[in-house]
């Protein structure tokens, strides 16, 4: 594939890219984030790159701070292109202990299927034993979610993903409410928000249940409901999201694919110390 196949930093965002970009802004400087590979590490890249120069980004696979290839991100959380750069590597065991002990401040992690609590199902769609879909699994999902002082969920926005009921709870949100998620022992932290290609999604305080905050450019309250399969709680204000930059285009395509991207700028964040 030639440079000149790159998509241009002028092209329409997709879908994949409003979500990273909302989801990467919410990403604040001087934190630690633990990401898991495809579109949440790519959000945390982006942040690392524009605004988020001593955001560290943390990895399944025991590497800490990593700096990621253009072109070259990982697939996998145990692939070396996961590790590069960066500036420690310790064993799964210790990265999870750290976790234990409060030291991340994001959790963001992707999703196969999601309830009106932020229950994530990673693991199977259909019957346990005779399941219509095997999906990647817990992994350290779980873990992130339940450790991490703040979790944020990206996925896309259909119906078969927004259901009313999960059909396995992989990795816990507010499970029947906030009450039930203390009852659980999980009470140091809590999902934030979920970040799809149609809108910002927060929690009610009181329910747990999810609600629309914000829209993607050009997207309507009737479509996210439209997408939605359960009953959707609704801000007072419900805002529109601020629409992808040239800049955030053109970092993140580059991010994605490298040298094969029109949109390739050179500029170069110093790693956090």
């Amino acid at each position: 594939m030639s440079a000149d196949a790159g998509i241009s930093a002028t092209a329409e965002p997709t879908p994949v890219e409003l979500m990273t970009i909302a989801g990467s802004r919410l990403l604040r400087d001087g934190r630690v984030v633990f990401a898991g590979v495809g579109a949440p590490l790519e959000a945390s890249v982006l942040a690392k790159r524009l605004h988020a120069p001593s955001l560290t980004i943390v990895l399944e696979g025991g590497s800490i701070g990593p700096r990621m290839l253009p072109g070259r991100l990982p697939v996998s959380t145990n692939e070396m292109r996961a590790a590069h750069d960066a500036f420690m590597l310790t064993s799964i065991n210790e990265l999870f202990l750290y976790g234990q002990r409060g030291c991340y401040d994001y959790g963001f992690i992707g999703a196969g299927q999601l309830d009106q609590y932020g229950n994530v199902n990673t693991s199977f769609i259909g019957d346990p034993d005779h399941p219509k879909v095997r999906l990647p699994g817990s992994g350290g999902a779980n873990d992130i979610v339940s450790s991490c002082r703040e979790v944020m969920i990206m996925t896309r926005h259909e119906p078969r993903r927004f259901v009313e009921r999960v059909d396995f709870i992989t990795s816990p949100g507010y499970l029947r409410g906030p009450e039930s998620r203390r009852a659980a022992g999980l009470v140091r932290n809590r999902p934030v928000a979920v970040i799809t290609d149609l809108a910002l999604l927060g929690f009610d305080e009181a329910s747990g249940r999810l609600r629309l905050d914000a829209l993607q450019p050009g997207v309507t309250e009737a479509d996210v409901h439209a997408n939605t399969s359960f009953e959707l709680l609704v801000s007072d204000t419900v805002a529109e999201l601020a629409a992808p930059t040239e800049q955030e285009l053109a970092e993140l395509r580059w991010l994605r694919d490298g040298e094969h991207s029109k949109t390739a700028t050179r500029r170069e964040v110093t790693p956090a110390p």
